[in-house]
């Protein structure tokens, strides 16, 4: 039973609407995409663990904090006999090990990601001996990718390769789990205890100004050029969106980059810019939101 869903990073949402609407460093970029390919190899190992029944208790992107130290677990499953901690990663290409150090086939050395589990699975294990639960921990590095090659793995790592993830699964079912309210309060406790996202230290700056404006497609990320009377359309992958729909999430996009921002006709309309007509604006912030009348800084909230 999954407890704790995961859902889009608030951080990711913010790096792909930059990426869209302006030219991003190469450091900027990089990270951007990194986040995208974190994401995706996240929610393929959500599908994988989707399979276990009831009797297994799962919290998904948990932030905890233990002695004033942050760390963040990607999985977590609860059986009757033992906590199991997941970190997944989503590398693609060829790796290798020498003297415990990782590197690319390029010979760029990498950070270890061996060393994060172990810290959080210390971490969390001092958590638990606090809350008073003394149950054994096993902590895997999960590798969802299939076009990842790890060469020189030494064979006592807790490492799972894609190939291996059904023999995980019969591993973790051998031993028949029966929960009982020790482990609903566990979990209870961790959920609890879960931290709102950190401040997003690594955002590049960006202003409004410096912003291109425009409806992007959801689809493709791309920007809309068409429109019809009631519709936009996509001329890079087809997608088409009716007005209100694609204006209402540009206005939660723009909250997104500006939560101090006002929504007003004025900003939403330049943010939009592909929608020439004020009134379309004025009428889709009226039906969805109310308007706090305040002379010339009258804006719109959302309805209670």
């Amino acid at each position: 039973m999954i407890l704790k869903h995961r859902y889009e990073p608030v951080e990711l949402k913010i790096m792909r609407s930059l990426n869209v609407r302006m030219n991003l460093a190469a450091k900027d970029e990089n990270y951007y995409l990194n986040l995208e390919k974190g994401y995706e190899g996240e929610r393929k190992f959500d599908e994988w663990i989707k399979s276990f029944s009831d009797d297994y208790l799962v919290l998904n992107d948990l932030l905890l904090e233990y002695n004033n130290t942050l760390f963040q677990i990607d999985s977590l499953m609860i059986s009757s006999n033992k906590i199991s901690l997941f970190e997944v990663k989503n590398y693609e290409g060829d790796f290798f090990i020498e003297a415990d150090r990782w590197y690319s086939i390029s010979k760029t050395e990498i950070k270890n990601p061996l060393l994060q589990l172990q810290r959080n699975e210390s971490l969390f294990r001092r958590l638990l001996q606090e809350l008073g639960f003394a149950f054994p921990i096993e902590a895997y590095l999960i590798f969802v990718n299939p076009e990842f090659q790890l060469y020189q793995t030494p064979l006592n790592l807790p490492i799972i390769f894609p190939s291996q993830l059904n023999r995980l699964m019969d591993k973790i079912k051998k031993k028949p789990s029966r929960l009982k309210d020790v482990h609903s309060k566990l979990a209870k406790q961790l959920l609890s205890l879960h931290l709102k996202e950190p401040p997003y230290n690594r955002l590049p700056e960006y202003h409004f100004d410096q912003l291109e404006k425009g409806i992007a497609c959801p689809l493709c990320h791309r920007f809309y050029h068409h429109l019809t009377k009631t519709t936009l359309l996509c001329t890079s992958c087809g997608g088409s969106e009716e007005y209100p729909v694609a204006v209402l999430r540009n206005v939660e996009e723009f909250k997104l980059l500006y939560p101090n921002g006002k929504i007003t006709i004025n900003h939403i309309y330049k943010w939009c810019s592909l929608i020439k007509d004020k009134r379309t604006i004025r009428k889709v912030l009226s039906n969805h939101f109310k308007l706090i009348r305040q002379g010339k800084s009258s804006h719109y909230v959302k309805n209670d």
